[in-house]
């Protein structure tokens, strides 16, 4: 029974890990699972509801043009399985909009219930093929359903993927700003083509990105977060960038990166115990007048895929949210 199963055998269990992509050069092909995340609790129904709760919970809630909904839907009748309706119980942690994987994590959640509920029989490869080919690019799906970080390649339409786990000390912190940026929009700004020099760049910081995460290398990472393929271009777009940038060898922090296609940053910090001085470094980095809320964040070893409910290795959440006014 694939992923997790209640001790119904007939529901299921999902817990779908945000992720955050890219992490500066790994354009499309590296990312990194965070601890807050899309839960879903399915049972079959005579008719479909969803009773959400966390961020966003009239979004979630709503029964047409629903993201997970209309993908299930589309997978069972494309492999000529009968709709089996579903009354869900969703609690969202994952912003919507803001580069944290809400899309990849939706994704997967209506492939996992394609999977259970249609009996397709599908294992990982298969079901990363299929992420793939919704979401677009690897790399948030394979975090979201391998957890930790993970490094993803396509040929055709199949997912390559290897993972290890992030280093044990280190934290995260998104910054996400008020309003949402849709990632077509993120997508439209970017070149059609490169100068040399800029990829060679590419190449290189992301060559060290991997093995400072397989490493615990913290002093590699100011340099294995720099990018010149697509976050020069979204600055315009994405003003929190510039500012939190330059942090980065200050108050803990050690690298920071817009958040998949953003808007949000992603800031990397050395330690639990740095994370007030670096909060504070971010607040004044970006000034009174620019409104944020700071989720405070584990990197997640597991993924939805993991295992059954309950034996997922999570640790227990740091406090999640912390708003300003």
């Amino acid at each position: 029974m694939s992923p997790s199963s209640m001790s119904d055998p007939r529901g299921l269990c999902l817990r779908l890990p945000a992720t955050s992509a890219n992490l500066g050069p790994g354009f499309d092909a590296a990312a990194v699972a965070l601890d807050f995340y899309l839960e879903i609790d399915a049972q079959p129904a005579a008719e479909f509801s969803i009773a959400a709760s966390g961020r966003d919970p009239e979004r979630c809630a709503r029964l047409e043009d629903n993201l997970i909904l209309e993908a299930y839907k589309r997978m069972l009748a494309a492999h000529n399985r009968p709709i089996v309706p579903l009354s869900i119980r969703m609690s969202n942690g994952i912003p919507l909009g803001m580069g944290c994987g809400s899309s990849a994590a939706g994704r997967l959640a209506a492939i996992a219930l394609a999977n259970h509920f249609g009996q397709l029989g599908w294992n990982t490869d298969r079901i990363l093929e299929e992420a793939y080919l919704l979401e677009g690019h690897p790399d948030n799906v394979a975090a979201c359903w391998l957890g930790g970080f993970v490094a993803a390649a396509c040929e055709g339409s199949r997912v390559y993927a290897a993972r290890v786990e992030p280093p044990a000390a280190w934290r995260a912190i998104v910054a996400l700003p008020a309003e949402p940026l849709p990632t077509s929009k993120a997508r439209a700004v970017l070149p059609s083509s490169y100068v040399t020099a800029d990829v060679v760049a590419n190449l290189q910081s992301v060559s060290l990105l991997g093995l400072a995460f397989a490493q615990a290398r913290a002093d590699l990472l100011p340099v294995a977060m720099h990018d010149r393929i697509h976050q020069p271009y979204r600055t315009p777009i994405c003003p929190f960038l510039p500012l939190l940038l330059p942090l980065a060898g200050r108050s803990g922090i050690l690298g920071a990166a817009l958040s998949g296609a953003g808007p949000a940053v992603l800031v990397v910090v050395d330690s639990e115990t740095s994370l007030p001085e670096a909060q504070k470094a971010i607040r004044v980095a970006l000034g009174p007048s620019r409104p944020v809320e700071l989720l405070l964040s584990r990197f997640e070893p597991a993924g939805a895929g993991s295992g059954l409910a309950g034996q997922q290795t999570a640790q227990k959440p740091l406090q999640p949210v912390d708003r300003s006014g």
